[in-house]
Order: structure tokens, then C-alpha cells, then sequence
């Protein structure tokens, strides 16, 4: 039996996946969300709770922790992170499951180099030494863990993302899509639906266990290019792009939180970030999806929402 913790875009659609290959899948949220399937039980169990967290691990082989923090701020990332993966590792280990973990890009110390799973992965300081310390403790705690690594999302109820509701929308309606920046650097985005597959194909696989794997990711696109790619694929005319510069968004982050923990990450955009996952994918036997399914895909879902919304 499979263990799902959290209902976002990649948990969401481990579940789904599960399901539709014949698996029982257990759910674990707060609100008790998840897809609706006959093969799916729907929880309302808080993670942080250790006793009901043993309770749901009960028969389990395999757990999917994709939860993160309740907001995208070092401060409750270190407050909210560290406990939470410890008490659902703690709970694994005693059920005898594997804990598979979605993981960034932000733990990789050299990002001006093409990323690859053997890249040093020491980044110090606010949300990225973070991320290095979870990878340090997933790799101390007595569970057996894997940590598949990912780009930015994109990809079906991928909102919270820079090719999701900051992009999608835009395109579809015509609008001015605004990024971080540079809008002609290099970026790696992942496919969720990759992302799910190769952390379920990861848990099937003991030899691949305690080690840091990467999601199928296709090649690097820079903002302009998926932006063009969206519209391309919905039919529309191309999108006009505007960058926020890097300066400004350094200003503004000396007055407002939000800003700040955004400029932390500004490396990403105003130099190549690329990671490559051919070693990964060989050892999974996966290829990203390709480029016109995935966006016509998550164009699909985007306009579904914009349907839901008008009724």
C-alpha cells in the first residue's frame, strides 16, 4: 500500500497515477483533499502528529512526503521543515516503507555549472542551506530514503510556479507575462507529471534507494521561449514578456519580506540554470514527456480552470 502526505501538484498526481496502475493509495492531509478515486483513501491526518502518522503508515511500503512549508520564507521553512520530515521518517521506518521525497535545486552549490546529480550539493544560508541540511538529514536518519530533484514546475495544477499562474493565464488571455530577472537565460523546467513518475519508479527500485536522483527534465528553456511555447501550443498570439530587473527586486526586498526571500533566488534567473538528468533517467527507464504533450496538456487544464471559474 502506498502513502501519499499532501495534495499539491505532485502529490496530487502520484495519487492519480497510483490509482490508475490498480494501487491502493492513502492520502494524508488536513483538510482531507485528494483526487477522488475508488482506489484512493482520503485522510485528514496531520503529519506533525506522530501517534495518528503511525496509524497511517500502518501496511505501508512505500510513503510519498510532499509537503512543504506554509509559506516561501527561510524563517518557516526552518521552523516547519526539519520536524516535520523527521517525525514522517520516524514513523516510516518503523512501518519498514522507503520515503520518497520531491527535492529543488536549491541545495546545489556551483549552479552556474550544468547541474548533474554527482554537482556539489552544499549551499549555505537562508532557503537553500536549508534544503542542504534536509538532503544531510534524510541521509542520516535510519529510514531509506530517495530525493528526486526537479526544475521549476509547469505542468496541470502547477499554479504556484513561474511557468504556472504568474505564465499560463497571461498567455491564454493576451496579457504581458512579467518575470524575474532575465527573460532570455536558461532555465530548467520539469514536467509534474515527469516529477510523479520518476519518484514512483525511484520507490520500485531498492538499489536506487539513499541516493539524490533528477526528474526526466527536458532541455533548458529560457522565460521567453516557454512563454512562446504556451501560446503556441493554446493557439494564441505570442505573449509580450517584461522583466522585473534584479536591482529592483534587491530594492524592494530591503522593505518587504516577500520581495527579499524572491531576490534570494535571483541567481536562478539572471544566469543559466540548467540541470541534466539523462544519468537518472537511465537508471529509471524514463524519458520526459514530449514538449508538445506536456504543454498542450497543462494549456488543457489551464482552460478547464477558466471554465470551472465561469460557471
Amino acid at each position: 500500500m502506498y502513502v501519499v502526505t499532501g495534495a499539491g501538484p505532485v502529490g496530487w498526481t502520484i495519487a492519480e497515477q497510483l490509482a490508475e496502475h490498480g494501487e491502493q493509495v492513502r492520502v494524508l492531509t488536513r483538510s482531507g483533499s485528494g483526487p477522488d478515486h475508488p482506489l484512493i483513501e482520503k485522510l485528514r491526518v496531520d503529519v506533525s502528529d506522530a501517534a495518528k502518522l503511525a496509524e497511517a503508515f500502518d501496511g505501508a511500503t512505500v510513503v510519498f512526503h510532499c509537503i512543504h512549508g506554509s509559506a516561501y520564507r527561510a524563517k518557516a521553512w526552518a521552523a516547519e521543515l526539519p520536524g516535520a520530515e523527521k517525525v514522517v521518517m520516524d514513523a516510516a521506518a518503523a512501518a519498514g516503507a522507503v520515503v520518497v521525497f520531491p527535492e529543488s535545486l536549491y541545495s546545489y552549490s556551483e549552479p552556474d555549472k550544468t547541474i548533474t546529480e554527482n554537482s556539489a550539493r552544499e549551499a549555505a544560508g537562508g532557503k537553500r542551506g536549508i534544503r542542504t541540511a534536509l538532503l544531510k538529514a534524510r541521509q542520516a536518519h535510519p529510514a531509506n530514503t530517495v530525493s528526486v530533484v526537479a526544475g521549476d514546475f509547469f505542468g496541470p495544477r502547477a499554479r504556484m510556479a513561474h511557468a504556472g499562474e504568474r505564465m499560463v493565464p497571461l498567455v491564454l488571455k493576451g496579457k504581458t507575462v512579467q518575470v524575474l530577472g532575465s527573460a532570455d537565460q536558461p532555465h530548467a523546467f520539469t514536467y509534474v507529471p515527469d516529477l510523479a513518475s520518476a519518484m514512483i519508479a525511484a520507490a520500485q527500485e531498492p538499489e536506487l534507494w539513499n541516493s539524490v536522483l533528477h526528474a526526466p527534465t527536458g532541455p533548458a528553456m529560457t522565460m521567453r521561449e516557454i512563454a512562446g511555447n504556451f501560446a503556441r501550443s493554446a493557439g494564441v498570439p505570442e505573449p509580450k514578456v517584461s522583466v522585473v530587473p534584479g536591482w529592483l527586486l534587491r530594492t524592494l526586498g530591503l522593505f518587504s519580506t516577500d520581495m527579499r526571500e524572491l531576490a534570494e533566488m535571483l541567481y536562478q534567473f539572471e544566469r543559466p540554470f540548467v540541470m541534466d538528468s539523462t544519468a537518472s533517467q537511465a537508471k529509471l527507464g524514463l524519458e520526459p514527456t514530449p514538449i508538445a504533450d506536456a504543454m498542450a496538456a497543462t494549456v488543457a487544464w489551464w482552460r478547464d480552470q477558466e471554465v470551472a471559474v465561469t460557471r
